[in-house]
């Protein structure tokens, strides 16, 4: 079983009780991912992404947030 380190790098609270937990994850082989984990309800999706994919989302996040 392969080991991961896990620092917890924010927690939002979002609309309609949803909640968004940001996770740095490295894993034993050096492999670093950001864990996205939202939770709605009883269900969770879990996604990770590598930094250019984070960058790009962030920008696009950033882009939609400005213009509203």
């Amino acid at each position: 079983m392969s080991e991961e380190t896990i620092r917890e790098v924010t927690k939002l609270e979002a609309p309609y009780g949803r909640e968004i937990v940001l996770q740095d994850v490295v894993h034993e082989t050096g492999l670093r991912v950001m864990r996205i984990r939202i939770r709605e309800g009883s269900r969770f999706t879990i996604l990770d992404i590598d930094a250019a994919t984070a960058k790009e989302l962030g920008t696009a996040l950033s882009t939609w947030a400005d213009q509203s």
